[in-house]
């Protein structure tokens, strides 16, 4: 969410903003705030100078009364009772204008970065820098739930009559190779000074509204029927959910945590051959992390915690490329993001695997997240997140990228310790 003073200082800022993520037709949002934001203030001024109009009159009516002047002092409290059913009125008003700004500015996207590439979607997004070589071997690589199914380590016909489609069952090996890939990946954040965190799986609503967009919600989270709560769809959620309302002490920030968390998503939308398999579903599990910060210093924890992820796949020899996100492809909230997609032998590309985000001060603006600094100036904090990994989609790359001609998987060095010492699975 914008600061108000930016649409009543500069609003062709906000409207040049607006058709650089080529959403037209949210510019009337930008009148409809100025001209609501003017009338509120209006009201405002009226309702404070009744406010001191009813301090002075009531002051006078114990000295009206201390004289004797019962009639000048009923005159007076008439006036008071006056002044109090137009305050009534002008508070209502006040409370509806205040409702229509917000709604409006929870729409309005937030600025991006200067470098964000311009463009409509995905299709347009900016490859920045490869790490590894993609390699395709010279055996013929099946589908990944092939490879998991040859190895007894998947059931997707039991998970379609508990659950329906888009959840699955993992076994044996495979279950293992999923929980040893978070133990590191929790290991491997811990190693580079975040802090671990198992949060709340559940979040309230003010809490969804304060870290993501109207239409992200509408198309990820799931609702506790009856109830105000909803599953998270990452960990991230309830990670920058945890410092709603508070002021924290600049000497305390940056705040760094990692998180797992399992992660529930509707998905509405998703739609060809990849469905059939693990790459998109309703539940998933992740290690996150995110950092709350001092908004000169984001643009250095941005680059810190992509590299993560890409210094987490290249620990285990899997391929990545970064991909810069443009303009049309930014979430509301997004100031900048950045996708590490890996690289898929079967399919002969990159696929996204994880995706890191500069939010500025939007979602702590909605969440009232503010820092004090030494001389007890209050200031909205900065946060990122960012995927360090999310099995079971990076089981797709793990196994294609380790498979063996003979139907084997290589372990990593890395991931041993996690999976008993073996050095294969097969």
């Amino acid at each position: 969410m914008l600061d108000i003073n930016l649409l009543r200082n500069d609003p062709d800022k906000v409207r040049e903003n607006i058709r650089k993520k080529f959403q037209d037709q949210k510019l009337p949002m930008v009148d409809e705030v100025i001209a609501f934001d003017r009338e509120y203030r209006e009201a405002q001024q009226q309702a404070d100078a009744l406010r001191n109009r009813r301090k002075v009159i009531s002051k006078q009516i114990g000295g009206l009364l201390g004289k004797g002047l019962k009639d000048e002092a009923e005159k007076a409290k008439a006036e008071v009772n006056a002044i109090a059913e137009e305050l009534t009125a002008l508070e209502e008003k006040e409370e509806t204008l205040k409702e229509e700004i917000r709604k409006r500015m929870l729409v309005i996207p937030n600025i991006i970065d200067d470098s964000v590439p311009i463009g409509k979607d995905d299709s347009e997004n900016v490859e920045i820098e490869r790490f590894g070589e993609p390699a395709v071997p010279d055996f013929e690589i099946p589908y990944h739930v092939d490879i998991m199914e040859r190895l007894s380590g998947i059931d997707l016909d039991a998970a379609r009559k508990t659950s329906g489609n888009g959840f699955y069952y993992l076994m044996g090996d495979i279950a293992r190779l999923h929980s040893a890939i978070l133990s590191y990946g929790r290991d491997f954040m811990i190693d580079r000074g975040f802090t671990y965190c198992v949060p709340p799986f559940m979040i309230h609503g003010d809490v969804v509204t304060g870290v993501m967009s109207f239409a992200e919600m509408e198309n990820m989270m799931y609702k506790i029927e009856g109830e105000d709560l909803y599953l998270i769809g990452t960990s991230e959620h309830s990670m920058i959910g945890k410092f709603i309302d508070t002021i924290l002490d600049e000497e305390t920030l940056p705040r760094t945590l990692t998180s797992y968390s399992p992660c529930f998503r509707k998905e509405v939308g998703a739609h060809g051959i990849e469905e059939r398999g693990v790459y998109r579903i309703h539940q998933f599990e992740k290690q996150e992390m995110i950092v709350v910060c001092k908004p000169e210093e984001s643009p250095l924890w941005f680059d810190r915690l992509w590299q993560n992820t890409v210094d987490f796949f290249r620990s285990l020899d899997i391929p990545v490329r970064t991909l810069e996100c443009c303009s049309g492809d930014l979430a509301d909230l997004k100031v900048k993001s950045l996708d590490v997609e890996a690289w898929s032998p079967r399919q002969k590309k990159y696929f996204e695997v994880g995706s890191c985000s500069n939010l500025g001060d939007a979602q702590a603006r909605r969440l009232q997240i503010r820092v004090k600094d030494r001389d007890g100036k209050k200031y909205f904090a900065h946060t990122l997140n960012n995927t360090c990994v999310a099995p079971p989609r990076m089981l797709i790359a793990f196994l294609e990228n380790n498979l063996r001609a003979d139907g084997t998987v290589a372990i990593p060095e890395a991931l041993r310790m996690y999976m008993g010492g073996k050095d294969h699975i097969g």
